[in-house]
């Protein structure tokens, strides 16, 4: 329930009155009058201020829409897909705007911005998935070797044993 700051401090103010001449403390006087307690509290906090409305209200550290526009514009310009800067990401960008007197943003904003105007590389556009093929056994020794890591217990010492396998015969090799 949204109330005018004149009539919320005025109730505030005849709540305490009513109170100090009654007798009857506040809290049993809210109840009577049905006004919930935490707003009540709410309000005596609040009290001789306006109200403010829980919309956003822009911040100092929010980029404007003429740094987004020149973020993107230079992305644009000065980094095309076989350009060495943008191939190394976004960091890269980030830091020589800073240098050309740009735009001073952190390079968690300009991989923001760049990402959702899609002007990322994408650089690993070719996927491979061999999950679920299976391991491909290999035809001679020495072509695959495989690593394994026991924990022993050995005479009350506990100690690590790391071996080497051949892929091919399952010989141990180290």
């Amino acid at each position: 329930m949204w109330v005018e700051p004149e009539i919320r401090d005025s109730v505030v103010k005849y709540v305490n009155w009513l109170s100090d001449k009654s007798g009857i403390p506040v809290n049993r006087m809210l109840s009577y009058i049905g006004l919930c307690k935490v707003k009540y509290y709410k309000w005596v906090k609040s009290a001789g201020t306006v109200n403010r409305h829980n919309g956003k209200l822009p911040k100092t550290h929010w980029l404007t829409p003429d740094e987004i526009k020149a973020i993107e514009e230079f992305a644009k310009c000065h980094y095309t897909e076989s350009d060495y800067f943008l191939r190394d990401g976004y960091r890269r960008v980030a830091y020589k705007m800073l240098d050309l007197n740009i735009a001073a943003v952190h390079p968690s904003s300009v991989y923001r911005i760049l990402k959702k105007a899609e002007l990322l590389n994408k650089w690993n556009t070719n996927k491979t998935n061999l999950k679920g093929t299976g391991f491909k056994q290999p035809d001679s020794p020495h072509r695959h070797w495989h690593t394994d890591i026991k924990y022993l217990n050995f005479n009350g010492t506990f100690l690590f044993l790391i071996s080497v396998l051949d892929g091919y015969s399952r010989y141990v090799l180290l």
